[in-house]
């Protein structure tokens, strides 16, 4: 196996339900492929955009939780997140002419955070982001309340999403707030406090 690059997922697994070897792809990650396996992640008010290339039969995904920040190259930041995935993919031949994307997330699933609506401003970023780099969105699961769970097939292109609403939205804060918190770390060494 060839070493993975920063911010490459790396957690593989089997996955039953699909029959496939599986890549989940965390906060702040990105995994492209041409190979026959399922690439899949979690999304709350996190986007994830998959991108694919019909002619080399090669797609991948990125999970990223704000739209722009620090400047650190970190894949937790969209526009970071999107260079990555768009580099790799580009390493394996594909042409920026025959990309095509879908995008998920974007949710805001913890009341309360009208304000600072992360999920609506990953959205738009995306979007936005895609729209100037010419790459078709050719479809969208994006916004609403609902966690999501999206399982993305490089090879076809094929994306599926299930909206998670057996998940509480007290679990969902729970979980936020435990995320924010390990991130705090990265305050006292200088960096910054990621809200999601």
């Amino acid at each position: 196996m060839q070493p993975r690059g920063d911010c490459e997922a790396s957690f593989f697994y089997d996955d039953h339900h699909f029959q496939y070897i599986a890549v989940k792809v965390l906060p702040g990650e990105y995994f492209v492929s041409a190979e026959d396996l399922l690439i899949t992640t979690v999304l709350g008010s996190c986007v994830a955009a998959c991108i694919w290339d019909s002619r080399t039969q090669s797609g991948g995904m990125n999970h990223f939780m704000l739209p722009d920040g620090g400047g650190d190259g970190l894949g937790r930041y969209g526009s970071y997140a999107m260079e990555l995935l768009i580099n790799a993919l580009m390493k394996q031949g594909a042409r920026r002419e025959d990309l095509q994307a879908k995008i998920f997330g974007g949710a805001q699933v913890v009341a309360g955070f009208t304000t600072m609506n992360v999920g609506e401003r990953n959205t738009r970023f995306v979007l936005d982001y895609l729209a100037a780099e010419r790459i078709p969105v050719i479809s969208q699961d994006v916004l609403d309340v609902h966690p999501r769970r999206v399982c993305f097939f490089p090879v076809s292109g094929r994306a599926l999403v299930k909206r998670l609403a057996s998940v509480g939205p007290d679990t969902l804060a729970a979980e936020e707030r435990r995320l924010r918190e390990a991130n705090a770390s990265t305050l006292i060494r200088g960096g910054s406090v990621d809200l999601f």
